[in-house]
């Protein structure tokens, strides 16, 4: 089965669902105020891959993801979170109605994680759609002395009302401080203590959109609370994998762990996400990929220069998921030479009579994504059987299409459809004429050299019992 890196345990565990043979997963989604750049979508891949090896193992998945249209403020990554929304601030800066550009995102993430072959998760909750939920599971935390109303009028969770606060991310509570732009005056009649955190924000005299009534006010909630909130009622209180990037750790998740963990009281050794995996950053051409870096890649930015789209998925697969990954036009342009080429080799397979698949490459590609997802291992074997001379062509159709199933690069794109020659580049014909001869002549040391000086030219050259086959690319 597979096993995965436990962000909690600090460990590589086996995953199995809780319950029956159904996997319950929960998957941070976006806040939908802009376009999500490749780095987002690296750690929206994550959970893509946990489910499509899940299912290959028999295993039913339901995955939920939410949308974040509302609750995500400016400074929510300080301890205490303070500013505008998010969407409300991109709503002003575009002039548009901040529904219409969170629905324009959202709409546009959805493009995306289809363009990159990320299957839909079961359902998408929308943060605006989910107040009562949230307002519902306030009024449990309070009602279970977790909570409280500040001297503000805004609710609180009591961060020091749960002992293993910190399990996440090592964080210890008398360890933090609060942020340097917030006043300590303010924090102080506001909050009990300066790492507690805000579930229920009452709205001020200006704010006049995404707010909504509650027992406390009109107001709206805390970023944490949201996915509390629609993780427990559309999953339950047990929840097999919690996914997302690492930046999230903390304090999001450090957050909605004790937020959850809390409302749902079933013992003090409970917890509501039995597994915590979180994907590593991105860089691109060794830079941080950010907008205050001004290094932010869009998957159009990708397709404007001619790349399919998957290329930037097998780019993502030839780095481990908790490992820091760079991509580079380089690497993505070569990535896409190397889907075309499979694809084509592919379709040429799909012509020869069919033969079982190879079953050792089979278990060493499933080996290899059970291995805490270990793609660049998997990538390696897929390359290793392409160039194996001795498995026949039908055998290697089926076992590439068989595998496509865990990697989802499409690989049979072009299988049925009629091939179009390529043209091969200048001197290419004659190196070609000569290795056949070298062949003949069973030389075989001037057949390997010729084959070299083919791939510099950009021909990969296959063996079969007709004879030797090229492809360009």
């Amino acid at each position: 089965m597979l096993r995965l890196y436990d962000t909690r345990t600090r460990q590589v565990e086996e995953i199995l669902p809780a319950v029956g043979r159904t996997l319950r997963m929960y998957a941070c989604g976006p806040t939908v105020y802009r376009s999500a750049h490749v780095g987002n979508l690296r750690s929206y891949l994550l959970s893509d891959l946990i489910g499509r090896v899940a299912e290959y193992h028999g295993l039913r998945v339901r995955l939920v993801q939410n949308i974040t249209d509302v609750g995500h403020l400016t400074d929510d990554d300080a301890l205490d979170s303070s500013g505008e929304d998010k969407v409300l601030g991109q709503a002003r800066a575009e002039g548009r109605d901040p529904f219409a550009l969170a629905r324009h995102y959202e709409d546009q993430f959805h493009a995306d994680l289809a363009a990159l072959g990320i299957r839909p998760a079961e359902r998408y909750p929308r943060a605006s759609d989910s107040i009562d939920l949230m307002i519902q599971m306030v009024e449990r935390l309070l009602g279970s002395g977790h909570a409280y109303v500040g001297g503000d009028g805004g609710v609180y969770f009591d961060a020091r009302s749960v002992p293993s606060y910190g399990a996440l991310s090592g964080n210890r509570l008398d360890d933090l401080r609060q942020g340097s732009r917030i006043d300590p005056a303010e924090v102080a009649a506001a909050k009990r203590f300066h790492a507690d955190w805000a579930l229920w924000k009452l709205a001020g005299p200006h704010r006049r959109e995404l707010v909504w009534d509650s027992p406390w006010g009109r107001g709206f909630p805390g970023w944490h609370v949201e996915c509390s909130a629609m993780s427990v009622a559309y999953l339950g209180e047990v929840i097999d994998v919690h996914t997302g990037g690492i930046d999230l750790r903390f304090p999001h998740h450090e957050d909605e762990r004790a937020q959850s963990n809390a409302a749902v009281e079933r013992g003090p050794d409970h917890e509501v996400v039995r597994h915590w995996v979180h994907g590593e950053h991105l860089l691109f051409e060794s830079r941080k990929m950010a907008k205050s870096t001004g290094n932010v890649v869009l998957l159009s930015d990708v397709e404007s220069r001619g790349l399919d789209p998957l290329a930037v998925r097998l780019g993502f697969l030839q780095a481990r998921y908790r490992q820091q990954a760079n991509l580079s036009w380089a690497g993505l342009a070569a990535a896409d030479r190397t889907l075309g080429r499979w694809r084509a080799k592919v379709a040429e397979w799909a012509e020869s009579p069919s033969e079982p698949m190879c079953a050792g490459y089979v278990e060493r590609v499933v080996a290899a994504f059970d291995d805490d997802l270990d793609t660049p291992q998997a990538v390696v074997v897929l390359r290793e059987l392409e160039r194996d001379e001795v498995v026949p062509p039908g055998s290697k159709f089926e076992t590439f299409a068989h595998l496509d199933r865990l990697f989802g690069l499409d690989l049979a794109r072009d299988v049925g459809r009629p091939r179009v020659a390529a043209q091969l580049p200048g001197g290419a014909r004659e190196l070609l004429d000569a290795r056949a001869a070298a062949r003949a002549a069973k030389d075989w040391t001037a057949s390997d050299r010729l084959r070299g000086e083919l791939a510099v030219l950009g021909v990969s050259v296959v063996d079969t019992p007709d004879g030797q086959q090229w492809t360009v690319g």
